[in-house]
């Protein structure tokens, strides 16, 4: 067997063709959706992402006989690691045949890169931090991802494990639809916090949409600190995150909680636009902004994307569980028939009975794996 080369992308045009090479991989796959090209452009651009203003990421192919066979970034994130005292790297945006001698050719690659910028972990994956999309999938591919969620051939499992990678955490993905009874418990239990007057319940004001973002980035940053893998996104990374985010936004769906007039806590929901995202392949011009405005109104399905509480309101009872029924009713009066919960960390035990308690359905797993450098 011929052996497998690596070469690093340097041009733009060797940038497109990593962009393009998951169309190499999913061709005929039903279940996967492809990524905006003009987002991933932006994504991996070091002039118009602030990750790289304080991160760094190298990309790299994988060849045989002349033909594009991988790829993969090694990532230095180190928001990550001055957070957490490490000194972990990380892969991400990985795509391979299914050929473990290709698997190992790119992790090693990944490991050898980061080696040399003086990590001594390599985690992943992490497209570009745990504040985009990451984790392969382990459970659930029967049904196509929600927004900004992944997907990923099953042998990719067998791959990292070929590979040397091991599993270090799991993420967890629930669903929920109008068809599931809610638990008469679990609604009482939320609406009696609701009932408390000390806590109110409001939707984002689109017309304040800045001074919004400011409120609920502070909530983030304050509500996640404890948090496996979590990293803090400064302020100009969260402005860029909610300048992408805004047109994909229903205000109907995200919500506030304030405890004694002050901000305790957010929820972010957003339709599921994967749903059309499907039929642009990946393109919004010519035709498929037109496909997405059309069909916009056609969405059933809603992710909701994270839900945060201020550290020293975590204590206070229901909150969670308010917020997910307060959601889930707004959602069904908007018609939106399905929702997804994503994702959760395994060990986050707060948040994964409040979901098992209201009747969801642990649909999807994904898996972040972890060698030594």
């Amino acid at each position: 067997m011929n052996t497998v080369a690596i070469t690093q992308v340097q041009s733009n045009r060797e940038r497109n063709a990593f962009i393009k090479f998951p169309w190499q991989i999913y061709q005929g796959d039903p279940n996967w959706v492809p990524p905006l090209l003009m987002d991933m452009k932006t994504i991996l651009s070091k002039k118009k992402n602030p990750f790289f203003r304080h991160s760094d990421a190298e990309l790299f192919f994988a060849w045989r006989d002349g033909k594009l066979v991988g790829r993969i970034a090694a990532i230095v994130n180190s928001s990550h690691n001055n957070f957490h005292g490490e000194t972990t790297g990380f892969f991400g945006f990985f795509e391979s045949i299914d050929d473990a001698a290709v698997a190992r050719k790119l992790i090693a690659t990944a490991k050898n890169w980061l080696r040399g910028k003086g990590m001594n972990v390599l985690r992943g994956p992490t497209n570009l931090s745990t504040n985009d999309t990451c984790g392969f999938l382990s459970k659930g591919f029967d049904s196509s991802p929600t927004i900004m969620m992944t997907y990923n051939p099953e042998y990719y499992l067998s791959l990292m494990e070929a590979a040397g990678m091991s599993k270090c955490k799991q993420l967890y993905a629930y669903d929920f639809d109008k068809t599931m009874p809610m638990p008469e418990r679990f609604v009482k239990f939320a609406e009696k916090a609701m009932q408390d007057k000390s806590l109110s319940f409001r939707t984002i004001n689109m017309k304040q949409f800045d001074q919004e973002v400011e409120l609920i980035h502070d909530i983030y940053n304050d509500a996640w600190q404890d948090n496996w893998g979590f990293v803090p996104m400064n302020e100009a990374e969260f402005k860029h995150l909610a300048k992408d985010l805004k047109p994909a936004v229903d205000p109907d769906i995200v919500y506030i909680a304030e405890v004694d007039g002050e901000a305790a806590g957010f929820s972010l929901a957003l339709p599921d636009y994967n749903e059309i995202l499907k039929k642009v392949n990946g393109r919004l011009l010519p035709f498929g902004i037109f496909k997405l405005l059309l069909n916009k109104k056609k969405i059933k399905r809603i992710r909701v994307v994270t839900l945060g509480v201020r550290k020293r309101f975590q204590k206070k009872r229901g909150l969670a569980p308010a917020f997910y029924y307060e959601t889930y009713r707004s959602g069904i009066e908007k018609g939106y028939a399905q929702g997804e919960f994503s994702w959760i960390l395994e060990d986050n035990t707060l948040m994964n009975r409040a979901l098992e308690g209201m009747g969801a359905r642990l649909h999807k797993k994904y898996s972040i794996y972890e060698t030594e450098i």
